[in-house]
């Protein structure tokens, strides 16, 4: 069965620290009043690091912790120890609650930022530079992989350096399947110029796990014309309601079933924290927009 959940990001927390963000009791109850069981961890530092604390929270909202994310710069040779600090207290809370899923991405870079949504003119690395960030990633899916005994996948993320399908499709024939599999982001894939359906159909036996995006198309041409920044982009709404935007949903669900997908697939609606959103009303008619094309799971 599919099954689907929401993640902090819906409520705007992309940093732990953000002043701006809910509490963390506000999303899962809210995520629980919106008739979701799955939540993702957030940025690791948002929800309580200690077990007991969150475990009881968990079972006082009735979520079950499907996965986190490791959202730190893989690309900057000055930041292994940021990325391996984040990735070491994701994994020991993923594996503390029972949940199956790390995600990396490569958070954003100032010198791919401008070229979000332009893979022709995007700043490429060296392959010196790529030989050490791919493996970056590597050691952190075999440390998740073999360590912890999580499903690792790879998320390719507007302005970041594991942004555009060649990319994604570079890395996935340097890094072992055993340990690093995808975690596919639909709305990313439609705001870095490709087609998340024909994505999905040529590598579905790598998908793991599914972050459901959607990406209004008109603000997509405004911010990529205009070479707008990621957290602006999010501010002028480019990840609108699923159902409403480019990506085209049914077809997703019907890859899925063709491959006899099973598991959770994350709700991401990424928004400006302190902006004129209602995030509970958002996830609810996400929802209940999954359930009308045919997610029983939703």
């Amino acid at each position: 069965m599919i099954k689907v959940g929401n993640a902090p990001c819906s409520w705007g927390v992309e940093f732990a620290d953000d002043p701006r963000n809910p509490s963390w009791r506000k999303v899962l109850q809210e995520n629980a009043e919106a008739g979701y069981t799955g939540i993702e961890l957030g940025p690791v530092g948002f929800m309580p690091e200690d077990p007991a604390v969150l475990s009881e929270a968990l079972e006082e909202f009735n979520q079950e912790l499907v996965g986190g994310v490791v959202f730190r710069p893989f690309h900057d040779p000055n930041a292994w120890d940021d990325v391996m600090d984040g990735s070491v207290r994701t994994c020991k809370a993923l594996k503390a609650h029972g949940a199956e899923h790390l995600v990396l991405i490569d958070s954003i870079s100032p010198r791919r930022a401008p070229t979000a949504g332009r893979a022709s003119e995007a700043e490429q690395m060296d392959n010196a530079e790529w030989t050490t960030y791919r493996d970056k990633i590597a050691t952190i899916a075999k440390m998740g992989a073999e360590e912890y005994g999580l499903t690792v996948g790879i998320h390719a993320h507007a302005g970041g350096f594991m942004d555009f399908e060649p990319e994604l499709e570079r890395l996935l024939s340097e890094v072992d399947e055993s340990i690093l599999k995808i975690c596919f982001d639909t709305g990313h894939h439609s705001y870095a110029g490709f087609d998340p359906v024909a994505f999905m159909q040529k590598h579905m036996d790598r998908i793991s796990y599914m972050h459901f995006k959607d990406i209004d198309p008109k603000v997509k041409a405004n911010v990529v014309a205009n070479r707008t920044d990621f957290y602006t982009a999010c501010g002028d709404g480019i990840f609108c309601n699923l159902g409403d935007g480019d990506v085209d949903f049914p077809a997703v669900r019907q890859v899925l079933l063709d491959n006899g997908f099973e598991g959770w697939c994350t709700v991401e609606q990424d928004c400006d924290p302190s902006g004129d959103t209602s995030p509970i009303d958002d996830a609810k008619l996400n929802r209940t927009y999954l359930q009308s094309i045919g997610f029983e799971g939703a």
